[in-house]
């Protein structure tokens, strides 16, 4: 009787093993859509948070330096202000490789154009605000 029980017993067939990879496929399908629209946020964050510290930098900068308002700042000065280590601190420029460049005392920074364009179906216009293109 134990040997009728043994030789009965089998794996799965093709057809259950394809209706599993088919839900799984489909998962994916739907997941990682997602996935990548919140990298691209997250990016967009960042760049966004990076906006607000060279603007920290350039008042931090006119303050030490007594320079007036629409004094044109370079990037190499603005960037002593920021902490010593950063990806913004070592190159001046956005996730992309987008430099910032020269910021003017008392005027918000501006994203670059083409980080803006890269990021404009997950962050519209309103989401840069106040410091859009």
């Amino acid at each position: 009787m134990l040997n009728k029980l043994n030789k009965r017993r089998g794996g799965f067939t093709l057809v259950e093993i394809m209706i599993v990879v088919a839900i799984i496929a489909l998962l994916a399908a739907i997941a990682v859509p997602g996935f990548l629209r919140a990298r691209k946020r997250s990016q967009a964050s960042k760049i966004l948070n990076d906006l607000r510290m060279i603007d920290a930098a350039v008042d931090q900068y006119a303050i030490e330096t007594n320079r007036a308002s629409g004094f044109s700042v370079p990037s190499t000065d603005w960037v002593a202000y920021l902490k010593k280590g950063t990806v913004l601190y070592n190159t001046g420029a956005d996730l992309f490789g987008n430099t910032y460049g020269s910021q003017t005392v008392d005027q918000l920074p501006k994203i670059p154009t083409n980080s803006f364009n890269a990021l404009s179906d997950v962050a519209p216009t309103s989401f840069w605000s106040p410091y859009g293109p």
